[in-house]
């Protein structure tokens, strides 16, 4: 096997499992057991870099994310190999004081490594519970519960739109007394007037559907009245029932649970 071949079966076996160059640092610490606190940036950069040469040479697409890290430590070693003022600041350990170009790159692989072991304590209880079976339920014994109420009970339609024309025709026939205008009423505030007229009314005497419309009132006020019954079963605040077929069609509240 050439070692290209090599390069190959390793980056197979390891580069998989990293998820990102984060991940991929954590791993070159560790297994070169190496404080996380004072890192040999010179080695963990070469080591890095070998690995970004293993994936090009395997053809591999090296993310940007991957390649600005590399930039990174490569900046870090050079900030380290910079000779230090002649004349720093002494601490109170006897070492010359001043910022380590390696400290921002320590506070993310700390960070790092704190979400990663939050994320593999989550893995783990995900598998726990995947292997947990809770008791089969029989969808039939509990479709009752999710069964809708029709807020048309045995009303079609064609029955509500006979019941219109029915109205309409009554209208036509009557003679206008006066040709008076009358104020626009909107849909809402209809709609407001025949729920409070329709809750007042008792249980045992519902709202029949005819009653609702004002001889005395427009085909466009009908009209009005007519689109507010249905928005007001739309929105499930009434409902319109019919007893009999071809009978009255009658107007309910719908009791609030």
């Amino acid at each position: 096997m050439t070692k290209a071949g090599s390069a190959v079966t390793a980056y197979q076996v390891n580069l998989p499992v990293f998820e990102g160059p984060f991940d991929l640092l954590v791993h070159l610490i560790e297994k070169n057991k190496v404080n996380i606190y004072d890192i040999p940036i010179a080695q963990i950069t070469a080591e890095y870099l070998a690995y970004l040469r293993q994936m090009e040479e395997i053809d591999l697409e090296v993310t940007s994310s991957f390649l600005l890290m590399a930039a990174q430590l490569l900046a870090i070693k050079a900030r380290m190999l910079l000779p230090k003022p002649p004349k720093a600041p002494v601490d109170d350990d006897g070492e010359e004081a001043g910022e380590d170009p390696r400290q921002e790159l320590v506070d993310k692989l700390l960070e790092y490594r704190k979400y990663k072991a939050v994320a593999e304590l989550l893995r783990s209880r995900e598998v726990e519970q995947i292997a947990v079976y809770g008791r089969v339920v029989d969808p039939s014994t509990m479709a009752h519960l999710f069964q809708e109420e029709n807020p048309l009970e045995g009303v079609m339609l064609g029955d509500i739109l006979a019941a219109l024309r029915k109205v309409l025709n009554r209208q036509e026939k009557e003679e206008p007394v006066a040709d008076i205008p009358r104020e626009e009423i909107s849909i809402q505030a209809r709609m407001q007037e025949l729920l409070e007229f329709i809750i007042t009314r008792p249980k045992d005497d519902p709202v029949v559907f005819s009653s609702i419309f004002d001889e005395r009132r427009r085909t466009g006020e009908v009209i009005v009245t007519f689109l507010a019954v249905l928005e007001l079963v739309r929105m499930k605040k009434i409902r319109a029932i019919q007893r009999s077929p071809l009978g009255e069609i009658y107007l309910i509240e719908v009791p609030v649970l």
